[in-house]
């Protein structure tokens, strides 16, 4: 049986769609007391759905038969600047989740997230020698760096573990997300509200407004590779989860026009200032490492990727992947 933590969120419901589907039982954990976020789900397809504050009294009682543990649930808000929340939600409870599994001898795969690479001045390599230089531009990157940093540390540690850095991802079940929620949806809402697509304009003469770049990654993509990597014959450590390509936001945007058979209008704004020292103006996954196991699956073009979103899940008003 699996463990899902997050599974009410984003990437956990559309894993959570994809891997019942196999007719295994699964075990789903978030905090449930949030209405938006349950609506991802119209099916009733786990085992068991335990709230987030009582998931380690569970774990203590029943002593369930867990086979592997997929932890996805976090806070991910990269404009919160409470420190408090994410030690406790990020850093400390992961750390509950790794102990535990552990001293079960149970596989785990968590999330961690490529805002631990910061600016970029590092690079953008998954390799472990570098996790200790690397400077996030956010709390919620910090939190995710100090678990990748606290778990390198650790002697005593699961049969099989990898961290998932994830980079920019899209696609349905997102609506929940706020602010947090992709460009891809953002964009989506404005044009069918305004017409037009607001993008920031840039503040480094190295990139021209709209010409920030990012990995983006459609999550029929992401689903993929993480089943792929559940193989515990796959070397257990951290994990770029990207395509190795970075596209421009002016790219992005145009290809949601062209999905939806409109003439392009991107108007360029200023950026919020609590935004404009932790941008990240550039990412590009390297992804040798996550090749060298031998996954070679091609991944979805911009185009295409937009396109499947666009016109099957957000112009059929789909909430649920």
């Amino acid at each position: 049986m699996l463990l899902l933590t997050g599974a009410a969120g984003f990437i956990g419901s559309c894993f959570l769609t994809d891997h019942i589907k196999t007719g295994k039982k699964v075990i789903i954990v978030d905090d449930f007391q949030r209405p938006d976020k349950w609506s991802n789900f119209q099916h009733k397809a786990f085992h068991q759905k335990i709230e987030r504050d009582q998931l380690f009294h569970y774990l203590d009682q029943e002593k369930p038969a867990i086979e592997s543990v997929l932890h996805l649930g976090a806070r991910t808000n990269t404009t919160e600047f409470d420190q408090k929340i994410f030690d406790r939600l990020n850093l400390n409870y992961s750390k509950k989740i790794w102990e535990y599994c552990s001293q079960q001898q149970i596989p785990l795969i968590y999330a961690s997230s490529a805002a631990t690479y910061g600016n970029g001045e590092k690079g953008f390599d998954d390799n472990h020698e570098i996790v200790e230089q690397l400077e996030p531009l956010n709390p919620y990157g910090d939190s995710k760096n100090e678990f990748d940093k606290w778990v390198l540390k650790q002697n005593q540690r699961p049969p099989h573990w990898i961290g998932l850095k994830f980079f920019n991802v899209y696609g349905p079940n997102e609506y929940h997300k706020g602010r947090m929620a992709s460009i891809v949806w953002h964009a989506y809402h404005q044009i069918k509200k305004t017409g037009k697509v607001r993008l920031f304009k840039s503040y480094k003469d190295a990139f021209k407004h709209g010409e920030q770049k990012r990995d983006f990654i459609y999550i029929k993509d992401l689903l993929k590779i993480v089943k792929f990597l559940e193989n515990p014959k796959n070397p257990s450590g951290l994990y770029n989860i990207g395509t190795g390509k970075a596209t421009t936001y002016n790219e992005l945007i145009t290809s949601i026009f062209e999905s939806l058979n409109l003439s392009v209008n991107i108007e360029y704004i200023e950026m919020p200032q609590d935004l404009k020292n932790t941008y990240q103006y550039y990412t590009q996954a390297n992804i040798k490492k996550l090749q060298k196991t031998g996954y070679q699956e091609s991944f979805y073009t911009t185009k295409d990727s937009v396109k499947d979103y666009v016109t099957h899940f957000l112009e059929q008003s789909q909430k649920v992947y």
